[in-house]
């Protein structure tokens, strides 16, 4: 079973987040870049899955700028198999990047589609799912735990009354949660290696994607400033302020 895991280039989550003077976006110059965390736990998944002999080939893929192909190269590293990118330097939406997607999937046949639940820079929550529905396959978010076996699989997901367990047929959507593994460092032989693994560069007019965004942002700004906290000397005093000053009761 071939396995295609998606790899998104963002913001490394350790870096604080600054936004453009004239509020259009964030600003990403001189900013360090990283695989989204979602998407590292898809390539751990995904290279557990070939070490239990039910993956026979990962193969990552991204879309971006020619940068993307470091993301790309940490995940062969890590131990796919080899990459694709969808070469472009616009902003590419989840609808577009879900269309991209199930160009890749018509080609490759892979039984399995793997992509973090969401992406740690627009928080979309949405590529997965659209992705399934394009493709008619059938879907399992927000994975805990992934078991595959013969055309099928069982896959644990967290709702918020618990732990919800589905089988769906293989191929198949899944997007990843936090708990469903750690993921593993590449070791230095393992980078050297990755270097010399293929990458195949396309276009999205190569795959016949109309890319142009359809939702337009209007400002991003800076999350307000937490207040500091006070101390109240009894309960009678807490409920006032918070009816009277934080309109919460």
């Amino acid at each position: 079973m071939k396995v295609l895991v998606a790899v998104k280039r963002v913001v490394d989550y350790n870096v604080k987040i600054r936004v453009k003077p004239d509020k259009t976006g964030v600003d990403l110059a001189n900013v360090k870049m990283s695989m989204n965390p979602f998407d590292e736990i898809g390539v751990e998944e995904a290279i557990r899955l070939k070490e239990a002999g039910k993956a026979t080939e990962i193969v990552a893929v991204s879309i971006g700028p020619a940068q993307a192909q470091e993301t790309i190269r940490t995940a062969l590293a890590m131990g796919a198999d080899r990459g694709i990118l969808v070469k472009t330097d616009e902003e590419v939406q989840p609808l577009a990047v879900a269309k991209i997607f199930k160009a890749l999937a018509d080609a490759e046949k892979p039984g399995l589609f793997i992509l973090g639940k969401q992406a740690i820079d627009d928080d979309s929550n949405q590529t997965g799912q659209m992705l399934a529905a394009l493709l008619g396959w059938p879907q399992a978010t927000f994975a805990s735990k992934l078991v595959v076996g013969d055309g099928s699989a069982s896959v644990t997901r967290e709702v918020d009354g618990g732990l919800m367990t589905v089988e769906i047929k293989l191929p198949a959507v899944m997007t990843t949660d936090l708990r469903l593994n750690e993921p593993r460092y590449a070791s230095l032989p393992n980078i050297m290696k990755a270097k010399k693994k293929p990458i195949d560069e396309k276009s999205p007019a190569d795959l016949g994607v109309d890319i142009a965004p359809r939702l337009k942002v209007l400002k991003v700004e800076d999350p307000p400033k937490r207040q500091s906290g006070r101390k109240v000397k009894d309960v009678a005093e807490l409920v006032q302020a918070l009816r009277n000053e934080a309109g919460v009761i």
